[in-house]
C-alpha cells in the first residue's frame, strides 16, 4: 500500500510538471476603442497618443499598437513603455522607460477642503520642471516634478490676483477653467476663471501683470504663437480676440464674433488658432451651434481662408488637438469623441479622413456575435485583403500621422481572422494575428433584402449653400435600419472560401468568395420548421423581403443561396460542411439541413414542445403569459419543499452513525468531491426545443464496421438527435439528392441544455475539420478503433461509445461547484518546453466567469482560472475560443479582452519608445498643438474614484511623464 501511494505521488508530480508546460493563464491585450473616454493627450516629441477613461485607465498609443496601459489599481502592462505619471485616488503610478518598474507614492496632503482643492485644469510647463494645477476653489498650485512636491512659495491664491472691482467677491469668480503658457515668454501664465476673468500671472515676480475682463462665462482660452493676442471662447457661442501687448494692466477686446449667430447658440467649448506659412491661420473650435436648430449636433468647425466646414460627429466630443509638421505647418486634426477617434488630414484638399490602424470602433454597429478562424491559408488571406482594398488604399494615400514607438513583438506564427457580426447586417473581418486588431474587409448583407434605408442617401454630402456647412465624419452609427438584419451566427470554411451567416429573422445566407464584382439574384428557399403543426401562432416579427431583381455585389464574399426559416425566429445554431456542400441551422422551433449545391432542403425537424408558448413570441415581442409563469414558479417551490423534506428525514437520528463511520472511511478510501443535489428540469420549462448546437461527423452510427456521414443536434431540453446522411458519389453529386434518416436519439437524465457535441476517433482525437485532411494539414482519423461521442451539457461532460451509444464516463460540473457551462471550444495545447509534444483539450467558460481546461479523451479537469466577473453576463455570452488555447470576450461594447490558456501561444504587446536627446532650454511650450490643457467636465455617470479629469505630457531630456489628476485627488 505504501509503494502504491508513493508511485501515485510520483505520477501526480510528473503530471503537474506537464500541466505547467502546457497551460498558463494570461490576459494579454485589449483590442478596440476605450470605453467611456474622458481625456486626451499627445506628445509631439515622442509622437505618442494617450487616452484616459472614466474608469481610471490610461492607454498609450504609438504608431503601431498599445505601448502601455495603466489602471487605477496601479497595474501596468508588462511592456517597454514610456515613463508614466498617473495620479489616481491620491496615488502616483510611475512606469520607467528604462527598467519598467512601478513605484507608488502618496501625494502630500497640503490642502484640506475638497471643495477648494478639486483639480479642474492642468498645465505642464515647457521647462519640464513644473506642473500647475487649477482648482475648483479658484486657486492655482505649482508642483515640482518629478518629485511631485508642492512649491509652497509659488501658489496663486485669489486674494493675490488683485481682482478688479467689477469681479469683486471671492466666490463669484468660480473655478479655474483654463491655464495657458505664453509661447513667447514661458514665465507668464494665463489663468482663466469660470465667470470670465482672465489673469496673466508672472511666475518670477509672483504677481498679476494684466487682467482681461470678459462679460460672458469662460469656456477656454488660447494664446497665439507670437504671444501678442489671446483668444477666449464663451458659453453664449462667441469667441473673442484680445490684445495683450503693451504695459496696460487691462487688455482691450479687438473682436467678438458669434460664428453661427444671431439666434442663441451653444457654448464654444474649445478654440485654437494656428499660423501657416502662407495665408491666413487655421481657426478651429468645438460647439457654437444654433441652440434651437442644431443644439443636438456634435461639431468642430474648421476655418481656413475661404474654406469653412462644420465637421459633424455622431457622438459627444471629448477633446481635440492638431498635429504639426513644423511651427507653421498644421498637418492633421485629431478628434476624440465618445465612441471613436477621428483624424482629419489638413494638408490634402478636401480634408479627408485618415483611416486609423488601431482604435477602430469595433461597435460601429453593435456587435451581435463573433467567430474566430485560426491558421488561414495564404491564398484566402490575400483574397480577403484584395476584397478590402479600399481600407489599404486609404492607409496608402493618407499615412497615419502618429509615428512614435517601435514594435518589438515578433511576427505572428500564423494568420488568424476574427469575424464580428453586427446589428446592421454587416460582417467585419479583422486581422487578429498579432497585438493589433486591423480591419481587413467589411461585408454587408442588407443589399439582399428590401429595407427602409434609401441607397441614394449619402450623409457625407452637404447641400450647396447649407448653413452651417455640415459634413458627416466618423463611422460610428448606433442605429440599425432594420433590427431583423442583425447577424447572430457565422461559420467560415478557410479551405474552400465558403461563408455562411445567419440572422435575427431566420435568414441563412451562403456566400462564396469572388475576386470580381457580379450582378446576380439570390434564390430563396423557405424551411417550414413547424411542419404544419396546428395550434401555434407566431407573434414575433415578419421575415425579410428578398429582392427579386439582380443585385450588384462588389468583389469579396457574394451571396448565392438563401434559406428563410418559418417562423422567422432567431437562428441559434449554425454549421457548415464545405466538403459535403451542406449547411445545418437551428432555431427555437427546430433544425434543418440545406444542400447549397442543389439549393434545396434535405431535412427539416420540429423540436417544439407543445408547452413552449414563449417560443412563438419572438425576441421583439413583449407578450408573456403571467398565468403560466406563476404556475411554473409554484411548481418549483413545491418540488424544492418535497426534496428538502425527503433529504432531512431521520437526519438527526443518522448523524451520530455517520460521524462514527467518517474517520474509518477517510483512512481507507479517497473521498469524491461533495456533490450537490441537481433537480431534474421539467419538460414544461420554456424553450426546451431550442437548438443549441449542430455538428457534422463521419462516424459509426448503424454498426461498427461502416462509417457514414451524420448530423447531430442538441437542444435546450437535453435531447440529442442523430441523422445518418447518404451522399451521392462525386460524379452524381449535382443530380442525385442528399437524404437524411433518423438514426439515434438521446435524452439526458436531468434535461440540461446540450451546449456542444464532439466525436473522437479510435485514438481519442477530435475529428478533423472538413477538407483539413485533403489539404494535408491534419492526419486522417482512425477508423479502426471504436469512436466515442462526447455530449457536453450545461451540467456535465458525458462520453458514450459508438455505435451502441452506451455511457462510458462522465465529468460533473454543476454538482461539484454549482456552475454551468456557457462556452466550449476544442484546442491544441503545445508544450512550452518541447516542440513535439502537445495535447488536445476542451476550453470551457462557465456562468461564473471561470475558465477550465478538460483533457481529451480522458475528460478530466486540468486547470481552473477565474477570468470574467460573474455579473458580466454580456462578456460571458460574447466569449469565443481559438484553436490554440486563446480567446476573446467583450469587456465593453467597444473592446475585446484577449486571454491565453496556453503556455506556448501567447500574444502580448512589446513596444519601445526612443526618447530624443534635447536640452530643456531648446523646448518650446509643452504642447504647441493645443493639447497642453484640458478642461474638466463632470460626466453624467462618472466614477467617483478613478475618473481621469485631465492629463498632459511633460517633456524632459530623458523622461516623459503623463500626469493624471483624479476627481477625488483632495482625499490623498
Amino acid at each position: 500500500e505504501r509503494m502504491k501511494r508513493f508511485r501515485r505521488h510520483g505520477q501526480e508530480s510528473h503530471r503537474d510538471r506537464i500541466k505547467q508546460e502546457l497551460y498558463q493563464f494570461n490576459k494579454t491585450v485589449e483590442h478596440g476603442f476605450p470605453h467611456q473616454p474622458s481625456a486626451l493627450g499627445f506628445s509631439p516629441s515622442l509622437q505618442l497618443l494617450a487616452i484616459g477613461t472614466r474608469s481610471g485607465a490610461i492607454k498609450l498609443y504609438p504608431s503601431v499598437c498599445v505601448a502601455a496601459c495603466v489602471r487605477g489599481q496601479g497595474l501596468a502592462a508588462d511592456v517597454l513603455g514610456p515613463v508614466v505619471y498617473s495620479f489616481l485616488c491620491g496615488w502616483l503610478v510611475w512606469v520607467s522607460v528604462v527598467s519598467v518598474w512601478v513605484h507608488l507614492r502618496s501625494f502630500p496632503r497640503v490642502f484640506a477642503p475638497p471643495s477648494v482643492t478639486r483639480v479642474t485644469a492642468v498645465l505642464a510647463h515647457s521647462s519640464g520642471e513644473l506642473l500647475l494645477l487649477g482648482t475648483e476653489g479658484g486657486h492655482v498650485f505649482v508642483v515640482e516634478v518629478p518629485g511631485f512636491r508642492e512649491l509652497e512659495d509659488h501658489p496663486v491664491f485669489l486674494l493675490s490676483c488683485s481682482i478688479p472691482e467689477e469681479y469683486g467677491g471671492r466666490r463669484s469668480l468660480e473655478h479655474v477653467e483654463s491655464l495657458q503658457e505664453n509661447p513667447a515668454n514661458p514665465q507668464q501664465v494665463l489663468i482663466g476663471y469660470g465667470r470670465g476673468l482672465m489673469v496673466i500671472w508672472d511666475l518670477d515676480c509672483q504677481s498679476a501683470v494684466k487682467h482681461i475682463l470678459a462679460t460672458q462665462p469662460l469656456e477656454s482660452v488660447w494664446w497665439t504663437e507670437d504671444g501678442l493676442r489671446v483668444l477666449s471662447s464663451h458659453s453664449d457661442g462667441s469667441y473673442c480676440r484680445w490684445s495683450v501687448a503693451g504695459l496696460d494692466t487691462q487688455s482691450e477686446q479687438e473682436k467678438s464674433e458669434v460664428p453661427y449667430g444671431h439666434f442663441p447658440c451653444k457654448a464654444i467649448s474649445k478654440v485654437i488658432q494656428l499660423p501657416t506659412k502662407q495665408g491666413p491661420p487655421f481657426l478651429l473650435f468645438s460647439g457654437g451651434m444654433p441652440r434651437a436648430s442644431y443644439g443636438d449636433r456634435h461639431c468642430i468647425t474648421v476655418i481656413h481662408s475661404k474654406t469653412h466646414v462644420a465637421l459633424d460627429f455622431t457622438s459627444r466630443i471629448i477633446d481635440f488637438f492638431v498635429i504639426r509638421d513644423g511651427p507653421d505647418q498644421p498637418s492633421a486634426l485629431v478628434v476624440l469623441v465618445e465612441e471613436e477617434l477621428v483624424v482629419i488630414d489638413l494638408q490634402t484638399e478636401g480634408w479627408p479622413v485618415i483611416q486609423t490602424p488601431y482604435l477602430v470602433p469595433l461597435h460601429c454597429s453593435a456587435i451581435t456575435c463573433s467567430h474566430h478562424v485560426s491558421a488561414i491559408p495564404l491564398k484566402l488571406w490575400e483574397r480577403v485583403l484584395s476584397a478590402g482594398e479600399d481600407v489599404r488604399l486609404s492607409w496608402t494615400l493618407n499615412p497615419w500621422p502618429i509615428t512614435g514607438g517601435l514594435n518589438l513583438s515578433p511576427d505572428p506564427p500564423q494568420r488568424d481572422l476574427l469575424l464580428t457580426g453586427h446589428e446592421d447586417g454587416t460582417v467585419r473581418f479583422w486581422d487578429a494575428s498579432g497585438v493589433c486588431l486591423y480591419p481587413m474587409y467589411k461585408l454587408s448583407t442588407a443589399g439582399v433584402f428590401h429595407t427602409d434605408a434609401d441607397p441614394n442617401d449619402n450623409m457625407n454630402q452637404c447641400t450647396e449653400g447649407e448653413w452651417p456647412p455640415f459634413r458627416k465624419v466618423g463611422c460610428f452609427d448606433p442605429y440599425s435600419d432594420d433590427p431583423r438584419l442583425g447577424i447572430q451566427k457565422i461559420h467560415l470554411c478557410k479551405y474552400s472560401g465558403y461563408l455562411t451567416v445567419a440572422g435575427t429573422a431566420g435568414q441563412i445566407l451562403v456566400l462564396e468568395l469572388n475576386d470580381e464584382s457580379a450582378e446576380q439574384a439570390v434564390e430563396a428557399t423557405v424551411a417550414d420548421l413547424l411542419q404544419g403543426q396546428e395550434g401555434f401562432r407566431w407573434k414575433g416579427h415578419t421575415r425579410l423581403e428578398v429582392r427579386e431583381e439582380p443585385v450588384l455585389f462588389p468583389p469579396g464574399f457574394q451571396p448565392f443561396a438563401l434559406v428563410q426559416c418559418q417562423p422567422p425566429a432567431v437562428v441559434t445554431a449554425l454549421t457548415l460542411h464545405s466538403e459535403w456542400k451542406l449547411v445545418a441551422f437551428g432555431t427555437s422551433h427546430g433544425f434543418g439541413l440545406y444542400d447549397y449545391q442543389q439549393k434545396n432542403n434535405v431535412l427539416v425537424r420540429c423540436t417544439l414542445n407543445p408547452s413552449d408558448q414563449l417560443a412563438m413570441e419572438g425576441p421583439l415581442s413583449r407578450v408573456k403569459s403571467i398565468k403560466k409563469s406563476l404556475r411554473q414558479s409554484f411548481r418549483r417551490i413545491r418540488r424544492s419543499r418535497v426534496s428538502l423534506r425527503k433529504h432531512h428525514v431521520n437526519n438527526a437520528a443518522k448523524l451520530q452513525d455517520a460521524n462514527a463511520r467518517l474517520e474509518a472511511e477517510l483512512a481507507e478510501m479517497e473521498l469524491a468531491p461533495v456533490q450537490r443535489k441537481i433537480e431534474a428540469r421539467s419538460s414544461d420549462d420554456s424553450f426546451t426545443g431550442l437548438v443549441r448546437t449542430l455538428y457534422f461527423a463521419d462516424t459509426f452510427l448503424s454498426d461498427s464496421s461502416h462509417n457514414t456521414p451524420s448530423l447531430w443536434a442538441g437542444t435546450n431540453g437535453g435531447s440529442v438527435f442523430a441523422y445518418q446522411l447518404r451522399l451521392p458519389s462525386v460524379e452524381r453529386r449535382a443530380e442525385d439528392l442528399v437524404t437524411a434518416h433518423p438514426a439515434k436519439e438521446i435524452q439526458l437524465m436531468h434535461r440540461a441544455p446540450v451546449v456542444a457535441i464532439l466525436v473522437m476517433d479510435g485514438h481519442g482525437s477530435p475529428l478533423p475539420e472538413p477538407l483539413e485532411v485533403a489539404h494535408d494539414l491534419a492526419r486522417s482519423p482512425d477508423m479502426q478503433g471504436s469512436h466515442h461521442l462526447l455530449v457536453i451539457s450545461e451540467e456535465q461532460f458525458k462520453v458514450f461509445t459508438l455505435p451502441k451509444v452506451s455511457a462510458k464516463m462522465k465529468l460533473k460540473l454543476t454538482a461539484i461547484d454549482g456552475s454551468r457551462v456557457r462556452r466550449v471550444g476544442v484546442a491544441w495545447f503545445g508544450s512550452s518546453c518541447s516542440e513535439d509534444y502537445g495535447e488536445s483539450g476542451l476550453t470551457v467558460l462557465t456562468n461564473q466567469g471561470d475558465l477550465h481546461v478538460v483533457s481529451l479523451p480522458g475528460v478530466k479537469m486540468q486547470v481552473h482560472h477565474p477570468c470574467i466577473r460573474r455579473e458580466d453576463v454580456s462578456g460571458i455570452a460574447s466569449c469565443v475560443f481559438t484553436k490554440h488555447g486563446q480567446g476573446f470576450y467583450l469587456i465593453s461594447p467597444s473592446e475585446f479582452e484577449r486571454f491565453s490558456l496556453s503556455a506556448r501561444c501567447v500574444v502580448e504587446p512589446r513596444s519601445l519608445v526612443e526618447v530624443p536627446h534635447q536640452t530643456p532650454t531648446s523646448l518650446s511650450r509643452a504642447q504647441p498643438d493645443g493639447a497642453s490643457e484640458y478642461r474638466y467636465e463632470q460626466p453624467e455617470r462618472a466614477s467617483k474614484n478613478h475618473l481621469c479629469v485631465a492629463f498632459t505630457f511633460i517633456e524632459e531630456p530623458c523622461r516623459l511623464k503623463l500626469a493624471v489628476l483624479n476627481h477625488a485627488c483632495a482625499r490623498a
